[in-house]
């Protein structure tokens, strides 16, 4: 077995993705070694990108992956070769404060893997995985609990998208928000975690579920997944929600953009004593302020969500488990396959906003799905099944 893979590598920010050559390392004790099938591309992997979130370069990145074990290093004992698996790009220590107190997506050891060398160049510089992951590569050498084992029969560009938008969105709904049958939604957002957010609040049994995007190819795919009504954004957006939820506002705003304009939409959008969770991550620089009246007068809540305030090991089952009865639709979400030569363009059409998610897929070369640039509507009718599926994936 080789060790010399593809991989597109980014070597400072702000520039474009190179397919390279790399070298990995052997996996080490409690390491696998996976070969790729599926990796989309997630508005993190643009934030690292862009230089909005920091990271080691020259790096490899990509985190929202699906492969197959091809090889185990000493000590793993829950994986075998021809596994296949969702990766993990925060996996929890099980072993610190946050771990002990139920928050393992806060885990304080969950970046270990991101700073340390996975790989070389032809010239021996060391290259870093993008989240400790590295997914836009034919390969990657991870920590085996990085890694959530997926039964045999599960299409692995479908599930590629659980290892971070729908976790993220359907946990941040699930988890966080806590939406209850019959309360209202709006989603500010409609990229693959915005869309997961949507679907999150349809299996919820959520009333009106509002989506807000400029893109009317996006508000059209909310709608199939379960959208109720979907608006542009603008200033008067926050005005327009509370109009469609009887003059107060929503329950429930889920603000996956990170900006402190569309935060301060989403707050606005909520009715007294409503609730804004914030998925989207935002530059630090850009600052977000209230008024000292308007905390206590209109006494809603404004939280933050880290990876939908999930724990894989145990909302990935869960979310296969919705995935076999119908009601969670993953393939619709899927707007691009791609090949890892088109990495660069995919980032390009992820800063445009056009798209939900572009998915490398890497086994028998191209391997463009049929589906791909075809009819991709979802199996989910629009309202058939809301409210009637929240027992079944919760």
């Amino acid at each position: 077995m080789t060790n010399r893979v593809r991989a597109a590598v980014l070597h400072e920010v702000g520039g474009v993705p190179e397919i390279r050559e790399i070298e990995l390392a052997p996996p080490a004790v409690g390491q696998v070694r996976i070969r790729l099938e599926a990796t989309g591309v997630c508005h993190s992997d643009l934030s690292l990108a862009n230089g909005r979130l920091k990271h080691a370069m020259p790096v490899v990145l990509g985190h929202e992956c699906a492969g197959r074990v091809v090889e185990t290093g000493v000590g793993v004992r829950e994986l075998s070769v021809g596994d296949t698996v969702v990766l993990n790009w925060a996996p929890a220590c099980r072993a610190c404060w946050f771990c002990g107190h139920g928050e393992p997506y806060l885990c304080s050891n969950a970046e270990r893997g991101w700073h340390r060398a996975h790989a070389r160049l032809p010239d021996g510089t060391p290259v870093y995985p993008g989240l400790g992951v590295g997914g836009f590569a034919a390969e990657t050498v991870v920590d085996e609990i990085a890694c959530i084992k997926l039964p045999a029969d599960i299409p692995l560009v479908e599930a590629a998208l659980l290892g971070c938008a729908v976790l993220t969105g359907v946990g941040a709904v699930r988890n966080a928000a806590e939406v209850r049958p019959g309360e209202s939604v709006v989603v500010f957002g409609l990229g693959g975690v915005g869309l997961s957010a949507v679907q999150g609040a349809r299996i919820a049994g959520a009333g009106r579920i509002i989506a807000v995007d400029p893109s009317p190819e996006k508000a059209e795919l909310a709608r199939r997944l379960g959208a109720t009504d979907a608006l542009e954004p603008g200033p008067d957006v926050a005005k327009r929600v509370r109009a469609l939820c009887d003059g107060r506002g929503a329950d429930h705003a889920i603000e996956c953009v990170g900006r402190a304009d569309t935060i301060r939409s989403a707050w606005s959008s909520t009715r007294r004593g409503g609730h804004t969770t914030v998925v989207g991550l935002g530059a630090a620089s850009d600052q977000l302020s209230f008024n000292a009246l308007e905390i206590a007068h209109f006494a809603r809540t404004l939280r933050g969500c880290m990876y939908g305030s999930s724990d894989p090991a145990t909302d990935i089952p869960l979310l296969l488990a919705a995935y076999r009865a119908g009601v969670l639709d993953l393939r619709a979400m899927v707007t691009s396959e791609i090949t890892l030569d088109e990495v660069g363009d995919a980032f390009t059409r992820l800063a445009a906003g056009t798209g939900a998610r572009s998915v490398v897929c890497f086994a028998g070369g191209d391997q463009r799905s049929n589906v791909a640039g075809g009819d991709q509507r979802s199996n989910v009718d629009g309202g058939d099944q809301r409210g009637e599926v929240a027992g079944e994936a919760s």
